[in-house]
C-alpha cells in the first residue's frame, strides 16, 4: 500500500503501531498463560513428590479380582438357633425326675414350692397340646415348635397331652418317655408336673416356662 499524502502515511503509522502493539501484548499474554501453567505443575510436583510408576506397560488387560461370595449371616443364625433348639431321643431323663407321689422335674436353682404350686394349679393354664396319637418325629417337632412359641408369646403355664399309652404295643407309654426328656432339654422349661386326674392325670403334664427375657 502506497502512501498518497501526508496524511495516508501518518495513519499506515498508526495502524502498524496499533497491530505491533497487539502482537504485543497477545504475546505477553500468551507468556503469562504458560508462566502461570508451568508454576501451578511445579506446585503439584512439589506437593506430590517424586513418584514412580507402579508397573511396566505389559499390553495385558487388568481384571478387577471376583468378589468374594457374600457371607450367609441369616443363615448362620439360623442354623445356630436350631442347634439350640434342637432335642435329642437319647437324653437319659430318668436321673433329673423326681418320682413321689406324683412325677415331676425342676431346674437347679428352682424350689420345691414352684412344683408344689404347679401340682395345686396355683398357675393357670394358658394353653395346650395334645400329642396323643402322633408319632415320634411329628411328636418331638410339634412339641417343639408349641413351646418356643407359648414362650415367645410370654406364656408361663401350658399343658402337654402325651397320652398313657393303653394304645401302644405292651401298653407301654412310649410317647411319655419321650416327652419328659424332650421338655428336660427345652432351656424354656422350668419345670413341670404331672397333671391333676382333672388335667389329664398320668397323660399329661403342666409345665411352668421361664419369663420371656429370661432365654437368650
Amino acid at each position: 500500500m502506497k502512501a498518497r499524502s501526508l496524511q495516508d502515511l501518518q495513519a499506515m503509522q498508526r495502524k502498524l503501531a496499533e497491530d505491533r502493539a497487539r502482537i504485543a501484548t497477545e504475546q505477553e499474554a500468551e507468556r503469562q498463560a504458560r508462566q502461570r501453567a508451568q508454576a501451578e505443575k511445579n506446585l503439584f510436583q512439589r506437593a506430590a513428590g517424586p513418584v514412580q510408576p507402579l508397573a511396566r506397560p505389559h499390553g495385558r488387560v487388568m481384571l478387577a479380582p471376583e468378589p468374594p461370595p457374600p457371607v450367609p449371616t441369616q443363615q448362620q443364625l439360623d442354623e445356630q438357633r436350631v442347634l439350640r433348639e434342637a432335642i435329642s431321643d437319647e437324653f437319659d431323663v430318668s436321673t433329673l425326675l423326681e418320682v413321689d407321689d406324683t412325677l415331676s422335674f425342676r431346674r437347679p436353682g428352682v424350689g420345691p414350692d414352684v412344683t408344689r404350686k404347679l401340682r395345686r394349679g396355683d398357675w393357670s393354664i394358658q394353653r395346650e397340646i395334645d400329642l396323643h396319637g402322633l408319632r415320634r418325629e411329628a411328636a418331638r417337632e410339634a412339641l417343639s415348635g408349641f413351646i418356643r412359641e407359648a414362650h415367645r408369646h410370654g406364656l408361663r403355664c401350658v399343658r402337654v397331652v402325651h397320652g398313657k399309652g393303653l394304645g401302644s404295643p405292651g401298653k407301654a407309654p412310649v410317647l411319655k418317655g419321650k416327652v419328659h426328656s424332650w421338655l428336660v432339654q427345652k432351656q424354656e422349661v422350668m419345670a413341670f408336673v404331672q397333671a391333676r386326674p382333672a388335667e389329664g392325670g398320668a397323660g399329661a403334664l403342666v409345665v411352668l416356662l421361664r419369663p420371656a427375657s429370661a432365654v437368650g
